[in-house]
């Protein structure tokens, strides 16, 4: 990625706050054209600096109301590949982190329910071949979810 500059920082500044905001308004706020916003946000998509935009679901509005955190530790570090495969079929799982620390895996899921809980734990999860253990973490709220700060000064 070719280096970016004060006008792209604020251009990501402005989206990551409001991905739908209309170019025209960014370009009013940034002090350039429309086409000047468009040709540096596709430049931005092109070099993997903005890696996707869309729509957050509530998951509590399709009724997953349990957000759960699992370490695994894994029989070998090297079965990591194999595994996130396999992880990767549930769909209930939204995020999956190689680590370091005392899991070899952290794993971010949903659930209904306690019930679905308990499935996705003794019947997907640590049935996977090479999974050794598994620590379950719920979460009773999420207090803060936000964007990576944008720095715009150079």
């Amino acid at each position: 990625m070719d280096k970016i500059d004060k006008l792209d920082k604020r251009i990501l500044s402005i989206l990551s706050q409001n991905a739908r905001i209309p170019f025209k308004d960014v370009a009013a706020e940034c002090g350039v054209s429309r086409a000047a916003i468009h040709q540096r946000v596709q430049h931005l998509i092109e070099n993997g600096v903005i890696v996707g935009s869309g729509f957050h679901v509530n998951p509590k509005s399709l009724g997953y109301t349990t957000c759960t955190y699992v370490g695994l530790n894994l029989e070998r570090g090297s079965m990591y590949r194999d595994v996130v495969e396999r992880i990767s079929t549930i769909p209930e799982v939204i995020e999956c982190h190689f680590t370091t620390g005392s899991y070899t895996m952290l794993v971010k899921l949903f659930a209904k329910d306690n019930e679905q809980l308990m499935d996705l734990l003794n019947n997907k999860i640590q049935s996977i071949p090479g999974v050794v253990s598994t620590e379950t973490l719920i979460s009773l709220e999420q207090s803060i979810k936000r964007e990576i700060p944008i720095a715009e000064e150079l």
